[in-house]
């Protein structure tokens, strides 16, 4: 599955991941004076989706919507504790809670569009769901003892 069926090139939080991953030098040079509050967010939200879609740290598999969004968000304030520890701009007063804030939206709100919460939650279903039949293995059975 790929990214574009959560987020699209065109959206914010596309945007936002590309700016950052192809300027990523830029971001944190001396011209910019401020810290972009937005881009990080959403750029942070967009890696979340990246990160959980790739599967490759995902070691405690969501099995309802509330775990797979705690998961996702974990994923954001990873992100946006890189931009921030590698960022020579500084945050205005109340701004690490405001990028939290904007990439928590983000994140609920591609969660809330169509079926995504369900998509999202099947996409990395641990084999033991599976049953006997589709792993190709022979039945369990009973073991009796005297």
């Amino acid at each position: 599955m790929t990214m574009d069926r959560f987020l699209a090139p065109h959206t914010p939080e596309a945007v936002a991941y590309t700016h950052v991953s192809q300027n990523s030098a830029d971001i944190h040079s001396h011209h910019l004076d401020f810290f972009d509050e937005n881009l990080v967010a959403y750029s942070a939200s967009y890696h979340a989706f990246e990160r959980y879609l790739s599967g490759v740290d995902l070691f405690i598999l969501p099995r309802m919507r509330s775990e797979l969004e705690s998961v996702l968000r974990r994923y954001s304030y990873d992100s946006i504790h890189n931009a921030i520890s590698s960022s020579r701009s500084t945050l205005q007063p109340g701004g690490y809670g405001r990028v939290c804030h904007y990439a928590e939206a983000s994140i609920r709100n591609v969660l809330n569009t169509n079926d995504n919460a369900a998509i999202l939650l099947s996409m990395h279903v641990p084999k033991s769901a599976a049953n006997n039949h589709e792993r190709n293995e022979r039945p369990t059975q009973t073991i009796i003892t005297k």
